[in-house]
């Protein structure tokens, strides 16, 4: 049985768009838009093979799989935000500043195509040639003339 399953599976790669498409319809009918990615049709046309064959998650699986649905936002990936603790105290206010900032008066030193330039940190901006700019970012920006993160840039 694995064997006819495995030779279904490779059999998809030859297979056109066109007929993946036709497919997928017949594996998921209840969708309403036929993907037009190759393989990913591939993938979940495998899927859905290896399903039918040897069967879906067990019920302790999909009750496993819900309870972590309902406790990570599934956009983000980020735990949910939870009342705190009986006891605990929380300020409630944010942080004054980032943690991968400098100390305000510190010297940034990057060396781009063998041209050292120089930032120098203040409290909510930086300094760069004598001008201001809010953001690491503008600052990568002019001197390579191409959008950097300027964290990355500038190796924080």
């Amino acid at each position: 049985m694995r064997d006819a399953v495995l030779s279904k599976v490779l059999a998809l790669q030859s297979l056109s768009l066109a007929e993946l498409r036709q497919q997928y319809l017949q594996c998921f009918p209840d969708e309403k838009v036929v993907p037009s990615n190759k393989a990913y049709l591939q993938r979940r046309l495998a899927h859905c093979l290896q399903e039918l064959a040897f069967g879906g998650l067990s019920q302790q699986a999909e009750e496993r799989l819900e309870q972590l649905t309902q406790q990570y936002d599934p956009i983000n990936r980020k735990p949910e935000k939870r009342a705190p603790s009986p006891g605990i105290e929380v300020s409630g206010s944010k942080p004054l500043r980032d943690r991968r900032l400098p100390i305000p008066g510190t010297i940034l030193t990057k060396v781009y195509k063998g041209t050292p330039f120089q930032v120098k940190a203040l409290e909510k901006s930086f300094e760069f040639q004598g001008k201001t700019y809010r953001s690491l970012t503008a600052i990568a920006k002019i001197i390579t003339g191409m959008h950097w993160n300027g964290y990355l840039f500038f190796g924080l």
